[in-house]
Formats: C-alpha cells, structure tokens, sequence
C-alpha cells in the first residue's frame, strides 16, 4: 500500500493508492480538506485524517511501502525541509519528512508539486514514452518539474524549475513576491488579480461587468470566475485570459529555445481554460521560438487530469518503495 500527502496553498489532500499487476497506480480513497490551520495544527490534522483511512480501509501501517509527500516550493527534498513557499505563507523550514517518519515509521519521499506532477505525468499520463518534457503547475501558483534525458533535473540546490520567479514585464500582476512575474501571469491569483485590475477599470468609467458588480468586491474576483464569464462571452473576461495566453506563449518560447523539450504539459488552469488561452500563446509561440525547436515541441493538457495531485504524491511514495 502507499500513502500519499498533497499540500498546497488552498486545499490539500491524504490518499492512500497501491500498485495493481499492470504496474499503474489505483487511487483507494482520498479525502481532501482546506489550508486553513496553523502550520503544525494543518501538519496534524493531515496525520490523523491519515491514519483514519488507512483504519477504515484496514490497512495497518506495516503495510505502508512508502509515503509521498508533494507540496508547493521552494523546498528541499534532499533535507526534508518546506521552505517557504510563497503559498503557503508561515510553512517556513518546516521538518515535513522528520515529523511524517517519526508518526509513520516508515520511508518518506518529499518533493516539490511540481516536479512530483511531473513524474506522475511522465510514468503514468500524457509524458509516457518521452524522455525530454517539461510540466507546468499553472493552478494556485506556476513551477515547473523537469524530465531531461529520462531523469528528473532537480539542479544544485534542488530548486530547478521555479519559473514562476522569472519576471516577463517590469510591471504586473505579483507573484512568487515579484511583480510582472510569470507566476504574476499565468496563475490562480494572477489571473485573480489581472480580472481584478481590468473590472476596476471598467467600473470607475460606470461601464458594468458581469463577474463584479461593485468595486467593493473585487476582492471576490476568481480565476474561476472569469473564465465562466468568457466563456459566456464577456469581453473584459475573455481579454483577461488573452493576457494570460500571452504571457504563457513568451515563457514556453523561452523553454521551448532553451530546452528543446519534445513535451510540454500544462496543468490545472489550462485543461480548464484551454479555448481562451491557446490563440494568444500559439500566436506569440509561432512568432518568438527557433522554427525546428517548435515543430519539435508539443504542447498538451496534463493526461491525469484532476487526478495529477493524487498520482502526484503516490508516485512519490512508490519511489520510496523502489528505493527500499
């Protein structure tokens, strides 16, 4: 059996999963809750919510291979630490892997969501058969996991691929504490913010708009929210996605130059929003990338779909299995 912890700004989740005869992974059960607790308050809850599944499911912890735990970065897999994440905001040097190993005595994997996805996406999703692909978070926040020639690159300092410090334009949306950045971009909060600049407009010069009624709450604005609206046809809603689109076409045509990756699969946002961003991001990917390197290229929707985080963080205690 395998457990599996996925910790992200706004909600996170425990599953318990095993490895079926065809060597896929079967989600067993899952039970997702808010991240709304005190650090080590949500730690807890997430350790007994745990431990009452495996009970109901009569699992004993001797069982239990591996445990994987996926969590938003920067962190530190080869220390165990979570450090900082910008959403995760008090998650600061936290000792995620001592404190699961202590309760579960047994092997804990920890990695970032992003490169977790990926390895979930590479093994078992839409990166099965490449050995060079890039996958890209694109949910509360923008990171991306790196499989180069058949390995996942983690870099020196284990912190490879958090794209979404990278700044696209001096001003901007603020993401991974910067602002223009591509996390500022092209993510929950920074599409949040970018619907939120473009209805303050359109209602300080009295002209309505169908996601915001009144300045006072613009706060309330979603990403969600917005695309419903484009997707109804509104036009402040519909532009808010095209600058996202934008800003998505100049960073993959940085990674498709610099990279030269057979694959890249975008998570989250884009399956859900795929209509309203690819014209923008195909134009400006058509204009800016190295012609051989983009016919290379594709560019697709996470194969796991809403299940990535899951697989994310099973795949990761799978490996411990592996390891041990």
């Amino acid at each position: 059996m395998l457990l599996g912890f996925d910790i992200g700004g706004t909600k996170c989740a425990v599953i318990i999963g095993k490895q079926n005869a065809d060597n896929e992974i079967a989600i067993i059960a899952k039970e997702s809750m808010p991240t709304n607790l005190p650090v080590y308050e949500m730690i807890d809850l997430l350790f007994a919510t745990a431990e009452k599944l495996l009970l109901n499911h009569h699992v004993d912890i001797e069982q239990v291979k591996g445990i994987g735990i996926s969590c938003g970065g920067p962190l530190s897999s080869k220390k165990g630490l979570i450090l900082s994440p910008p959403n995760l905001p008090g998650w600061d040097n936290i000792p995620i892997v001592e404190l699961a190993e202590k309760r579960f005595k047994t092997k804990v994997l920890l990695q970032n969501d992003a490169n977790a996805c990926a390895i979930a996406e590479w093994k078992y999703g839409a990166g099965k058969g490449y050995d060079n692909l890039l996958f890209l978070t694109f949910g509360t926040g923008m990171g991306a996991g790196l499989i180069l020639n058949g390995k996942l690159y983690s870099g020196i300092s284990d912190l490879a691929g958090e794209v979404g410090h990278i700044r696209l334009a001096d001003n901007g949306p603020v993401g991974f504490g910067k602002s223009g950045s591509f996390e500022g971009f092209c993510s929950g909060g920074g599409i949040a913010q970018l619907g939120q600049i473009k209805a303050r407009e359109q209602l300080q010069m009295g002209i309505p708009v169908s996601f915001c009624d009144n300045l006072t709450n613009l706060p309330l604005i979603t990403a969600k929210l917005v695309a419903e609206a484009a997707y109804k046809g509104d036009e402040v809603a519909i532009e808010v996605y095209r600058i996202c689109g934008e800003y998505l076409g100049k960073a993959l045509s940085l990674f498709i130059d610099i990279l030269n990756p057979e694959l890249i699969i975008l998570g989250s946002i884009y399956g859900r929003a795929k209509a309203l961003l690819e014209p923008a991001m195909n134009k400006v990917i058509q204009r800016e990338v190295y012609i051989d390197s983009k016919e290379a290229c594709r560019i697709v929707s996470a194969g796991l779909s809403e299940n990535i985080g899951d697989m994310a963080a099973l795949s990761l205690a799978l490996m411990c299995n592996e390891q041990n």
